[in-house]
């Protein structure tokens, strides 16, 4: 018996875990097998290719850790960088906190550009330290893509811009743990030396994968990183990576299996598509909270998150109450507002392996609670907004034409 059962099937729309797709739940109902014997060094040569595309690299060199986003951060962090190397680092939300913290705790010297919860990162900043940094002391730009606490994603194009203007060699670490597979996401074209994502986001898998990928110049940068690692340094996978075995420790065989079934459903549908489907479920959100008379978290039309939407709660509503209620009484889980904006904002995850009529049914159960908590919502209000947007957006299937 599941603990706290419900009936029908649970409507889950926090921004992270996610929806696992039957076909992977499937893929992972497998008994363990020796993953010294061919078969796991076959399939992992095989991700290790496919995960490239998904980062859109060819020139990139991932890696797959037993982990969450957390592991994965220190991952890029310590296999680049030396303790007391200075970086600079925006401030921009819950989740970009919590790798600064991180950064801090490992030794290096952290230079926070901190915004306004609800805005993307101050680049006019980042352009005024790399223009007075001319003796290049800063060693590495570290940047959250999609901050999931307030629904903001970052232009990390522009930060490569203003990195070649300035001519300078400083490493570009990016976090797209809620924004890889579905926000465009182009490695090489960016040129972003380390990128990273997790299992639970937008590829459809349970926790415990966190996937970095690494350009040249960063595993250049690990001959001179000083910084103590074991678990996660990366020379020790390159060296079984010769040795065609890739495993320098016991991997999580069913959540490979798992890995491979996302892939190729992501691949199926095609990534652009999954993309724009992403977009789609995005911008049909923020009309229906639009309908609703309620605020986007997000300030500004640049920064909007096709993946997450914080919605703003008027003074007398407390967001945790909207959170709670949805759960109590429809079997809905919305995710809460974090640290600054606890209580005032409630998130509605719309990533990963999820269609327009399940995010029309959370957008149905939202208008439910909102009315529950005394706010005049009208009912269908929201629903009707995103319908609309929907029924003419909405392509055809491609397996299906």
């Amino acid at each position: 018996m599941d603990y706290m059962n419900g009936p029908g099937r649970h409507h889950l729309f926090v921004p992270g875990p996610v929806n696992i797709p039957e076909q992977v739940i499937r893929a992972m109902n497998r008994n363990n097998e020796d993953y010294r014997s061919p078969a796991i060094p076959a399939l992992t040569k095989t991700l290790l290719e496919d995960v490239k595309k998904i980062f859109k690299t060819t020139s990139g060199t991932p890696f797959l850790f037993p982990t969450t986003g957390t592991g994965a951060w220190e991952s890029a962090l310590t296999n680049t960088l030396s303790p007391g190397d200075r970086i600079v680092s925006f401030l921009i939300g819950q989740f970009s906190l919590l790798w600064i913290d991180q950064q801090k705790r490992l030794n290096f010297k952290v230079d926070v550009v901190e915004s306004e919860w609800g805005q993307g990162a101050n680049l006019q900043v980042l352009a005024s330290k790399l223009s007075e940094d001319q003796n290049h002391s800063i060693k590495a730009i570290c940047i959250v893509h999609n901050e999931t606490a307030t629904g903001v994603t970052n232009d990390i194009s522009a930060v490569r811009t203003l990195l070649d203007h300035y001519k300078h060699p400083a490493l570009l670490l990016v976090d797209g743990v809620s924004s890889i597979c579905a926000l465009d996401f182009r490695m090489d074209e960016w040129g972003v030396d380390v990128a990273l994502t997790g299992s639970q986001k937008a590829l459809s898998l349970p926790t415990g994968l966190g996937i970095v990928c690494a350009s040249p110049k960063a595993l250049e940068a690990t001959k001179t990183s000083k910084s103590l690692k074991v678990f996660f340094d990366w020379n020790d996978y390159l060296k079984f990576y010769k040795l065609g075995t890739y495993w320098p420790y016991t991997p999580s065989i069913q959540l490979l299996y798992g890995l491979k079934a996302a892939l190729e459903l992501i691949f199926e549908e095609g990534l652009d598509n999954v993309i724009a489907r992403h977009a789609r479920l995005g911008k049909a959100t923020r009309l229906a909270v639009e309908a609703w008379g309620l605020k986007n978290c997000t300030q500004k039309e640049e920064w909007i998150s096709n993946t997450v939407t914080a919605v703003v709660v008027p003074p007398n509503i407390d967001s945790t109450e909207i959170v709670k209620r949805a759960w109590k009484r429809y079997n809905l889980s919305l995710g809460l507002g974090l640290n600054k904006v606890a209580g005032k904002v409630f998130r509605i995850g719309h990533l990963g392996h999820v269609n327009e009529l399940q995010l029309l049914g959370c957008l149905a159960g939202v208008e439910m609670v909102l009315k529950d908590v005394g706010y005049p919502v009208v009912l269908g209000s929201g629903v009707a907004a995103a319908t609309t947007y929907l029924q003419h957006h909405i392509p055809l299937i491609p397996s299906r034409i």
